[in-house]
């Protein structure tokens, strides 16, 4: 068992597949779900400093836009909190694979202020976090099948939070942050 005021403790390398390790790694020491929490105040407040025409601004044709960004990272975290809870209620059933470009074609996110999205997306991240809170210990330590692309709550949680800290990376770079 992990000590509770550092959290869970981080994802092994059998937790998940190589490729979340590109977020897990952006995460910083300290407890998974308390800075998954700041993540929706931190996030909130930096992008509400954006004007319409920011929110709206393209790095490059094709490439996607602050709002967009914020609905992929909703879009991504409902998908995966999904998956935790398969793991966490010991759920054998497998989930079919998501294309989050077609998830994002779709969703016509740039039709939106960002404010609204924003708001959605702080909605999801809060019902995750509310989730993540009410897991014990052996839902946490659980594991899915050793050919699920993530096997652990823990390598849900991590990557969900290094995926926000990658993506809002981006968003700074594109604007100058």
């Amino acid at each position: 068992m992990h000590d509770t005021e550092l959290g869970p403790g981080r994802p092994d390398a059998d937790e998940c597949l190589p490729y979340y390790f590109e977020y897990i790694t952006l995460v910083p020491d300290g407890h998974v779900v308390k800075l998954l929490e700041r993540q929706i105040v931190e996030s909130a407040a930096f992008l509400a400093t954006f004007t319409p025409d920011q929110a709206l601004r393209r790095e490059a044709p094709g490439e996607w836009n602050a709002v967009e960004i914020v609905g992929h990272l909703a879009d991504t975290e409902r998908v995966f909190e999904y998956r935790a809870l398969h793991i966490a209620r010991a759920d054998p059933a497998k989930w079919t694979q998501v294309e989050f470009p077609g998830y994002a074609a779709a969703a016509n996110h740039q039709a939106r202020p960002l404010g609204d999205v924003v708001a959605e997306y702080a909605a999801v991240r809060a019902a995750f976090v509310a989730l993540l809170r009410g897991l014990d210990a052996a839902a946490w330590e659980r594991r899915g099948p050793a050919d699920w692309t993530l096997r652990s709550v823990r390598a849900v949680a991590y990557a969900m939070a290094g995926h926000e800290r990658h993506h809002l990376a981006d968003i700074r770079r594109q604007h100058g942050g």
